[in-house]
């Protein structure tokens, strides 16, 4: 029997990755691993903490297939930053 994904907006899994990571990952997790990168299965609240974001996502493939994942940098507003540039290095 095939079973029907429904995939979530990116606003929605966005919205329930943020919640997820405060109510129930941060506080586990925050001491200790400022910088890493965690996954989190936005449907069952399931995460993995990693250096990178490619293992992080990866772990959790694997114990989840079916996952939608989140990210989050742990002690970082976003999980990649861009590099700072001056007006005339970017003409």
């Amino acid at each position: 029997m095939a079973v029907a994904v429904v995939q979530s907006t990116a606003e929605e899994v966005a919205r329930l990755g943020d919640a997820i990571y405060e109510r129930n990952v941060r506080a586990r997790l925050a001491a200790g691993n400022e910088g890493k990168i965690v996954a989190i299965d936005v449907r069952t609240g399931a995460y993995e903490l990693a250096d990178d974001l490619l293992t992080a996502g990866l772990r959790l493939r694997v114990r989840l297939p079916e996952a939608e994942l989140w990210f989050v940098r742990i002690g970082h507003a976003a999980v990649h930053r861009l590099p700072r540039r001056t007006p005339q290095e970017c003409v």
